[in-house]
């Protein structure tokens, strides 16, 4: 007989304090998740081949989007990269019950898309997916390349790189948004010094292009890549107001590396017919964003200015393969496609300018949304999503989807 199963069953509740939130709630990651494939309409028609996709960082942000919107608008069959955690002491990461539900609306939909575990910077993960996609596809159409870490293990030296917020070349001081533990906000002045070289060197290699390109030329070495292959790298401009800190800072250096690696990568494709392209998108709440000294109180401006103007990152993720399965994407002088002109566009950053300069305690509430930016938040855990009952006891133990089911 096997013994009885131990209910990993609870209330789970928010348990962190500011940006550190240490629960996730499985009901409310499963029903963001839903939400999230309700703002997308089906083809009218069914794909006439069903494109084999791979999307590294799967299981959040916009690389969560993406996928979701492949597998409901492109029928997309293929493979799904996430790292995260199972649930123990604690309940699982919020990526992990993600997955669980993108796995689902994948079996829904007869896709065959599954989700492997792992670390993408890893040349095992790259070894053992690329064996899952020869095996099972035979080729990949598309490459989205979504990921967003504080520190990369290079496994060809086994040093450990870590990435840092910081600006280039002299201290930044900027004003943050911040919460206490009741949830009430408050403005805070922070100084930020500057990275020094190895900071930034280090940054770059976690956060540009160099693990990008190793999945391309070991995609390319491998025989897996289709005539006409494309891949995308997401990346960020942000506001003149955030420039400092983000795109003139270590990430920005970052962002710069991933662009010139698209240009070397559509190099290396140009005899398949393949391209490699950056896709600016626009600004979203993320864990990783949320980190980033300026950039919570300057989203909260940006959505005052906009209200319900502000696209989803499903709505920019629609975009991105709109541009991605295009003849000819739409692209700007540097060959990136450009999904933040709605937030780059003239009026609103001019708007966004006099709320920032302006805005005071006293002020608050009514030129930053704080509301919606806490609610998007908590959302990214699970928590504050509508149509969830908070109080009842949930399933914390969920297994990740078997990647060997079909």
């Amino acid at each position: 007989m096997h013994p009885p199963s131990v209910s990993s069953e609870r209330v789970v509740s928010p348990t962190g304090r500011g940006y550190l939130q240490l629960e996730s709630h499985p009901a409310g990651c499963i029903r963001s998740v839903a939400l999230m494939r309700a703002q997308v309409a089906a083809p009218e028609l069914p794909p006439v081949r069903r494109p084999t996709a791979l999307v590294i960082g799967s299981s959040a942000g916009y690389g969560l989007a993406s996928t979701i919107t492949g597998l409901v608008r492109y029928g997309i069959d293929g493979v799904g990269i996430g790292f995260e955690r199972p649930a123990g002491q604690r309940s699982a990461t919020a990526g992990w019950y993600r997955t669980v539900a993108t796995a689902a609306i994948a079996r829904e939909l007869g896709s065959d898309f599954v989700f492997r575990n792992a670390d993408a910077f890893a040349d095992v993960t790259k070894a053992e997916t690329l064996d899952l996609l020869g095996d099972r596809f035979g080729g990949v159409d598309y490459l989205i390349y979504s990921v967003a870490a504080p520190r990369r293990t290079d496994p060809r030296t086994g040093v450990t790189h870590h990435s840092a917020l910081k600006p280039l070349g002299a201290p930044h001081t900027t004003r943050n948004l911040e919460f206490a533990d009741d949830g009430t906000a408050s403005l805070r002045e922070v100084t930020v010094e500057p990275a020094n070289e190895a900071e930034k060197a280090a940054t770059v290699r976690v956060m540009g292009g160099e693990d990008w390109s190793r999945w391309v030329t070991a995609l390319a070495e491998r025989g897996l890549l289709r005539d006409g292959f494309r891949t995308v790298a997401l990346s960020y401009i942000g506001s003149p107001l955030t420039s400092a800190i983000y795109r003139a800072g270590t990430i920005g250096a970052a962002k710069a590396d991933l662009e010139s690696t698209a240009v070397a990568l559509t190099e290396q494709l140009a005899g398949r017919g393949g391209r490699a392209l950056t896709s600016v998108n626009g600004a979203v709440i993320s864990q990783a964003l949320t980190a980033i000294p300026g950039i919570p109180l300057y989203v909260c401006l940006l959505r005052g200015v906009l209200g319900d103007r502000f696209p989803s990152p499903v709505e920019q993720s629609l975009q991105l393969w709109e541009q991605l399965t295009a003849d000819r994407p739409d692209v700007d002088e540097h060959g990136r496609i450009r999904l933040d002109r709605w937030e780059l566009s003239a009026p609103v950053q001019a708007a966004v300018a006099d709320r920032w300069r302006s805005i005071t305690p006293e002020t608050m509430t009514e030129l930053a949304d704080i509301p919606w930016f806490r609610a998007q938040f908590r959302g990214l855990y699970g928590f504050d999503v509508p149509g969830v009952d908070y109080a009842a006891p949930v399933e914390t133990d969920l297994p990740w989807p078997d990647p060997s089911a079909r």
